[in-house]
């Protein structure tokens, strides 16, 4: 939607600034810009909280930092979306609100970026260099990003956003990092590490993901040289099935399941790899798979976990055939330089020619790949920076037990991970954008250096060390480490960076800026970062304060494609927000982000959208009415109770009941059912039914208490209502309350701020009591007699002689009889008499087709003859008997008395 604006347009803003009615049409196109620049020139949305501020009073949101990586989806609007109904929310039900916003940009996702969109190869360039490039190209995305949040009129304080490459931030990643190594929770060591050849970096455990690939199965003889009872045959021979006879160089050895009665003479002796020559052992152990291949395995130095464990655990030599670029190194021998691709081909080959290769197959099969670049991750022996984990997980889970889920199911995702664990956390990256890991090397001993905290953000490779010799040998040369912070390490500190986590050098303390905003109230984040970020920020805060970081978690789900797939930049399947801004309102758009329950995946579908526009309109149109039909706000007064109109009261019952209801879901994060319960109550309770009544009742009243009873309860109405809707359509309450009830002129911001309705305080109930069955029954009887004016050609305000009612309204006669201009009102204490008659059967032939076959057409017959019975909920019909759930029974009811019998759900009238 253009925010460009022509004579028209200025007009309406001209009178927007000095109030007044309504104009007839809300115009969104100019509106809605205007409100989203206003909002963030008065600071709206700002968190002022004072020192010291009782925490209670403060609800603290823990937004996720975007990857700098591409533009914004609808997945990513109806994410961000969901975050701000909670903040909107709060901000009415609270004193304060801190909703923060932060960019990820350093790491890999910033790198790939910056190349792909400038075409260079960071390996090309210094890394000063190539970061201050990184840097270039983020700035450009973060400030588009900045606009297209702001034109979804998220309601973010702008000046709390930080970038998780700043100094500041920097200085809390590099705190943490010292803290967690003064704990002795973080260790280097030279050892089997996850590698993508493709970024050329070491990856942790959480950065796989699952890929299906097509490849080969190949049976290859490996030649017996000797088994467990002495030398083997001359031309003895066993198979070993694998999809990676490129790792043939690094084999070290083969392992046999304990069980394997057939192959327990080979455990003891010794096998030669073939084309390589090398001899290997043969060992059993019990993680051999039985099922798959030969059940003979061979253990190569790494082709997978089980690999790394079998190194460990039975002390094999190392073996390396592929080098940090997926490349085959020196010990693949003729195979050297090739890719692990191109070697595997050629291996295969080679090993035909040799008379090596029994069978070669096709096969499918999951791998695990980087999610970065879906790269085939390799394992690689390296040296990195671990934290320690997997001797605390019983207590990352007790943590995020105390925790509560919204969803609650969403837990045993958090659970399942943990439970899955097998690595403790790699935290080093060799990569050029990143935070440096603030340590040092003694050139002569080794002995690690780390900076001290006030230093702090340091970089070793430009700044010296925090002594001039050595502590353990007095060396005085050292070496700067190189390696820089996984993305993760320090986006997963933002609840520590938001408090404003730091080092007291004079107390020596860890303090907090903002302590009031820890714990922070919620974590809202996608359920495919559950591993990724709430675990990692979870394990990080509770190492540093001993508490878990979060008192809730709201865990949305994903929008799906037309094909009910995730949307997906990288799949081009996705709809672009301003694709769909150019057709519809943000608040149609932000009413479509309410449609799915909190942690479903569901389908975009451009119906929902219109719904949402259709809602602005009415909602508009029934500020209008209201506008005409009451005098100014100031000028109305509370009644007594005894002089509230019984329709009002139970107009006044049912919002204090939907404020109950509605608080409850929007503190349980219920937003469809809230955005559902809302948009039924306001469009056919509130409009289509007590509205109708207030303007028949105030075009019939001439003053008096009954005019004061209904203008009241309608106002009273109107300001509770753009306030529930407040939330999910920011713009158009917003320019209905500033036209209607600021304080003030309707555009002016006072000394403290703007007068929005956003700050407002969230709607309480009142305490009015009504017979709010009885009142609905009346409003269903008043709707009935509305249609029946509307069908036989009358007027509304046309005069009914007689009307019965059989249905509970008690209280409500006069409401109905003045509504509908009905002469006599009746109610009856006994139903009108009906005549009910069967007319037929509904048959569910998708159900009776399978069951009865040829059957259908005599059971047809016979229905239509009447030739049937229904006993005991099952019906009887040409020699068979049909369950309850293959059929419905058709009736017709008549009513023989004198006038017209309507029927609603509660109740039976006669008219005439």
């Amino acid at each position: 939607m253009s925010a460009d604006s022509d004579a028209g347009d200025a007009d309406a803003s001209e009178s927007r600034e000095t109030g007044g009615s309504l104009p007839g049409e809300y115009d969104p196109e100019a509106v809605e810009p205007e409100w989203q620049d206003r909002w963030v020139e008065a600071g709206t949305y700002e968190y002022d909280a004072e020192p010291g501020v009782d925490s209670n009073l403060v609800y603290s949101i823990d937004t996720p930092p975007p990857t700098v990586s591409g533009s914004l989806h609808m997945g990513h609007l109806y994410a961000h979306t969901l975050q701000d109904f909670a903040a909107r929310y709060h901000r009415m039900a609270r004193e304060h609100t801190f909703f923060p916003f932060g960019y990820d940009d350093n790491g890999i996702a910033s790198e790939r970026l910056t190349e792909k969109e400038l075409g260079i190869r960071h390996q090309d360039y210094t890394r000063r260099e190539f970061q201050e490039k990184c840097r270039e190209v983020c700035q450009e995305y973060e400030a588009e990003f900045t606009e297209q949040m702001q034109s979804l009129a998220m309601s973010i304080d702008w000046t709390k956003t930080y970038k998780t490459i700043e100094p500041r931030v920097q200085r809390i990643s590099q705190l943490s990092f010292i803290d967690l190594y003064e704990q002795g929770r973080e260790y280097r060591q030279r050892a089997p590490t996850i590698w993508c050849p493709d970024c050329e970096t070491a990856i942790s455990q959480v950065e796989q993901e699952d890929a299906d690939k097509h490849t080969k199965f190949n049976d290859i003889h490996f030649d017996l040289v000797e088994t467990g009872e002495g030398p083997a045959d001359e031309d003895a021979t066993f198979t070993i099935s694998t999809t990676r006879p490129e790792l043939l160089p690094a084999c070290v050895s083969v392992f046999v399941h304990p069980d394997d009665e057939d192959n327990a003479h080979l455990v003891g002796g010794t096998a030669r790899v073939p084309i390589f020559g090398q001899e290997v052992p043969i060992i059993e152990d019990d993680r051999v798979d039985l099922e798959t291949g030969s059940g003979i395995v061979m253990c190569c130095t790494f082709g997978d976990q089980t690999d790394i464990e079998w190194y460990q655990a039975h002390d094999l030599p190392l073996r390396i055939a592929i080098d940090e670029s997926g490349t085959m190194t020196d010990l693949a021998g003729d195979y050297e330089g090739m890719s692990t691709e191109e070697a595997r081909e050629a291996i295969i080959e080679d090993l035909d020619d040799a008379g090596a290769l029994v069978e070669s197959r096709d096969h499918d099969h999951t791998v695990q790949v980087h999610e970065r670049c879906e790269t085939e991750v390799e394992y690689l022996v390296t040296e990195q920076w671990y934290v320690e984990m997997l001797d605390r997980t019983d207590e990352y889970l007790a943590a995020g037990e105390q925790m509560e889920w919204y969803p609650e199911k969403m837990f045993t995702r958090y659970q399942h991970w943990i439970e899955g664990l097998e690595w403790d956390w790699c935290i080093s990256r060799q990569r050029d954008s990143g935070i440096p890991i603030p340590v040092w090397y003694c050139d002569d001993c080794g002995e690690t250096v780390v900076a001290e905290k006030a230093d702090l953000p340091v970089d070793p490779l430009a700044d010296e060390p925090p002594v001039d010799a050595c502590p353990e040998c007095g060396g005085s040369d050292f070496r700067p480490e190189e390696d820089v912070f996984d993305t993760w390490a320090t986006s997963s500190l933002t609840p520590l960076i938001n408090a404003g986590w730091d080092w007291d050098a004079e107390s020596e303390e860890f303090t907090m800026e903002r302590p009031e905003l820890y714990q922070f109230d919620l974590r809202p984040q996608g359920h495919d970062i559950i591993s990724f970020w709430l675990f990692h920020t979870v394990v990080k805060c509770y190492e540093h304060t001993g508490e878990v970081p979060f008192e809730s978690v709201m865990i949305n789900g994903h929008v799906l494609d037309e094909n009910r797939e995730k949307m997906s930049s990288s799949k081009g399947n996705v709809v672009l927000p301003e694709e769909v801004m150019d057709q519809y309102p943000v608040d149609a758009i932000r009413f479509w982000s309410a449609s799915a329950s909190v942690g479903d995946d569901f389908p975009y579908k451009e119906g929902d959208l219109e719904a949402g526009e259709r809602l602005l309109q009415k909602l508009w149109n029934a500020s209008r009415l209201i506008d005409q039909l009451t005098p100014e706000p100031d000028a109305v007064e509370e009644p007594a109770d005894e002089d509230l109109a019984a329709v009002d009261r139970w107009m006044l019952a049912e919002l204090d009941d939907a404020v109950a209801s509605l608080t409850d879901q929007f503190e349980d994060h219920e937003y469809s059912k809230a955005r559902n319960e809302l948009r039924s109550f306001f469009w056919n309770s509130f409009c289509d039914d007590y509205l109708e009544i207030a303007k028949q009742r105030l075009d019939d009243a001439d003053g008096g208490a009954d005019a004061r009873s209904t203008e009241y309860a309608l106002l009273t109405a109107h300001r509770t209502f753009l306030k529930l809707f407040a939330p999910f359509l920011p713009h158009v309450t917003e320019e209905i309350w500033h036209r209607l009830y600021a304080d003030g002129d309707a555009g002016a911001e006072s000394a403290e701020g703007l007068d929005s309705i956003h700050t407002t305080d969230w709607p309480k109930t009142r305490g009015y009591e009504a017979d709010l069955a009885a009142g609905e029954t009346a409003m269903e009887v008043i709707a009935a007699l509305r249609r029946y004016k509307t069908d036989n050609g009358l007027a509304l305000n046309a005069d009914l002689d007689r009307v019965q009612v059989y249905g509970t309204i008690a209280g409500f006669e006069d409401a109905v009889a003045e509504a509908m201009h009905v002469a006599e009102l009746e109610t009856l204490d006994e139903a009108p008499e009906v005549t009910t008659e069967v007319t037929g059967v509904d048959l569910d032939y998708s159900l009776v087709g399978p069951e009865y076959g040829s059957e259908v057409g005599d059971i047809d017959a016979a229905i239509e003859a009447g030739d049937f019975e229904e006993v005991d909920g099952r019906l009887h019909v040409a020699g068979v008997e049909l369950d309850s759930e293959m059929y419905e029974i058709e009736e017709e009811r008549t009513y023989s008395g004198d006038g017209e019998m309507i029927e609603t759900e509660s109740a039976v009238l006669i008219v005439g």
